[in-house]
């Protein structure tokens, strides 16, 4: 079992910064890779970013590369998600998610094992 928090979100003005933040513990995860997804109201969770925690790898959807960047702290066990140039649109919730499978980083969130609570990004115009 692996238990994931996020904590970091918040209200901010569009063109602002955020930093979120996934802590994990459990069971090792050295080999999982870990992702963020959003979901705004009415509309299905959304693949972010993912980082492979062994290795390193990172994949970033799209619609926020150039402005998220994933990244990992091992001694702390916790994944970032750094935000900058916000919009509108990247309002949602932000979850964080393992996935224990190996090979190449999964985008659909039906591939992801473990999931995080949550934590709300607001970004006003």
């Amino acid at each position: 079992q692996v238990r994931l928090v996020e904590s970091g979100g918040g209200l901010m003005q569009a063109g602002g910064s955020l930093r979120l933040s996934c802590v994990a513990s459990g069971r090792t995860f050295s080999t999982y890779v870990i992702g963020w997804f959003r979901q705004a109201p009415g509309k299905e969770r959304e693949f972010v970013a993912a980082i492979r925690w062994s290795g390193g790898t990172t994949y970033h959807a799209d619609s926020v590369k150039g402005r998220f960047t994933i990244s990992r702290d091992n001694a702390k066990n916790t994944v970032y998600l750094q935000m900058v140039s916000l919009k509108p649109e990247d309002t949602a919730v932000y979850y964080c998610a393992a996935d224990r499978s190996i090979g190449r980083i999964n985008l659909s969130a039906n591939e992801y094992d473990y999931w995080g609570q949550g934590t709300q990004v607001t970004v006003s115009s």
